[in-house]
């Protein structure tokens, strides 16, 4: 799968980051639940990636995910199960 390293690409990164954010803070907002909104996007993110790279990549991308989640890449605070 692709990476972003060029600036141009970092900064288009961070538009489609904060136009996220901004439509989380709605739903939010609107009183939508925010795991019912994290499987909305993933499953958003998830359909668009296939599309972009295919169903083996985007697996292989969810493979390596396993990993990263237990070693804590995406825990934002410090609780531990």
């Amino acid at each position: 799968m692709q990476t972003f390293c060029r600036t141009e690409d970092r900064s288009d990164s961070y538009k489609a980051l904060s136009i996220i954010l901004e439509a989380w803070d709605e739903g939010a907002d609107q009183g939508i639940a925010p795991e019912l909104m994290a499987y909305a996007a993933l499953f958003t993110a998830l359909t668009d990636l296939v599309a972009a790279f295919g169903e083996d990549a985007v697996a292989n991308l969810a493979r390596g995910l396993d990993a990263r989640v237990r070693q804590g890449e995406f825990t934002i605070y410090g609780t531990t199960q």
